[in-house]
């Protein structure tokens, strides 16, 4: 069972991740939390799972001509200065407060869409 329920969700996190981009941790997140790992282990493995699909939808929207690396490239380097911050302070904070603000961000992602 366990099994299944492991690709079912690796499934659709790469379905999610196409489709709402790296999205695809919405669902891996809860995923690693019901098989066991705690807050922290959670996010921290959601990036490590998440980034091959990122890079494959990324590269599947560069042929197809859907986005440009002009428009992308602006963004890159904030974007990487926000992550090296963001996984340095990943393992310090408390896991309540993190599960808030990740809960948090699927609102307000929730809202924008519904608004949309």
């Amino acid at each position: 069972m366990k099994k299944r329920f492991t690709a079912l969700g690796g499934f659709i996190a790469g379905i999610v991740n196409g489709l709402l981009g790296a999205g695809g941790g919405l669902v891996v997140v809860p995923m690693l939390e019901k098989s066991g790992l705690d807050s922290v282990k959670s996010h921290a493995t959601s990036v490590a799972v998440i980034f091959p699909i990122c890079i494959l939808s990324a590269a599947l929207y560069l042929i197809r001509g859907s986005v440009s690396l002009d428009q992308a490239l602006p963004y890159l380097p904030w974007m990487l200065g926000g992550s090296v911050l963001g996984a340095w302070a990943l393992p310090k904070f408390n896991k309540t407060l993190l599960r808030r603000i990740f809960g948090g961000f699927i609102l307000w992602a929730a809202v924008r869409m519904l608004m949309a």
